[in-house]
Formats: structure tokens, C-alpha cells, sequence
């Protein structure tokens, strides 16, 4: 699994705790440092099933400043992923996926559902 996520995250934190305590095998990846490239956003997207906009971090500073809220549902799949690639700050976090499966964020439950042994 891919886990892309921000060090002083304290959601990516507690994620990547509760991953820790049940072995969960990822590979740590620092999502302001590295992110994907447009292409593998859109096949992300895709795989996901998830509306566009559940990919944006809709508190953060970057998509205040600018002035995202009423751009995202409009979107594209292209321009979407065009904009998540350029800006790792603009991705909602931690994100996780593999081969089969995407999560967004960190809830318990649905971790426990998708990532769990």
C-alpha cells in the first residue's frame, strides 16, 4: 500500500499509528515532497468511485487561497488531477491506496473495513 501523507499531520499520525498497531505493510511517502503524477491521479480518481472533490483538503490554506470551493464541482477528472499534481498541500490526507482500494482521510472504521488483515 501506498500511504501518501503529511509529517506534522496529526490525522496522518493517528492513521499511521493505527496501521502500525495491526502490521499493516506501506510505504511511507511525504505528500508535500512527492505527489502523483496527473495521469496517475485520474487513474486514482477512477478507481476510487469517489466524487472529485473528496480528494481535496477543503480546510486548507492552499485551496482557500485559491479560491477552490466553487471551481472543484465543476472540475473535470483532467483538471482535477492537473491541480492535485501540482500542489501536494491541496490533497485531502493521509491517502492510501493499493491496487484495489482508495481511502481518503482517516476514519477508524473504514480503515478497519479496508486495511485491516
Amino acid at each position: 500500500m501506498k500511504f501518501y501523507c503529511h509529517p506534522t499531520c496529526t490525522t496522518c499520525k493517528k492513521a499511521q499509528k493505527w496501521l502500525d498497531e495491526r502490521s499493516v505493510a506501506y510505504d511511507w511517502i511525504n505528500l508535500k515532497e512527492t505527489s502523483l503524477s496527473k495521469e496517475e491521479w485520474i487513474a486514482l480518481i477512477e478507481q476510487s468511485d469517489r466524487p472529485i472533490k473528496q480528494f481535496f483538503n477543503t480546510s486548507g490554506q492552499v485551496y482557500r487561497e485559491k479560491q477552490l470551493k466553487d471551481k472543484v464541482p465543476n472540475m473535470t477528472i483532467e483538471e482535477a488531477a492537473e491541480l492535485l499534481a501540482s500542489d501536494g498541500m491541496l490533497v485531502k490526507r493521509p491517502l492510501a491506496f493499493d491496487q484495489k482500494q482508495v481511502t481518503v482521510g482517516f476514519k477508524e472504521a473504514e480503515y478497519e473495513t479496508v486495511w485491516a488483515n
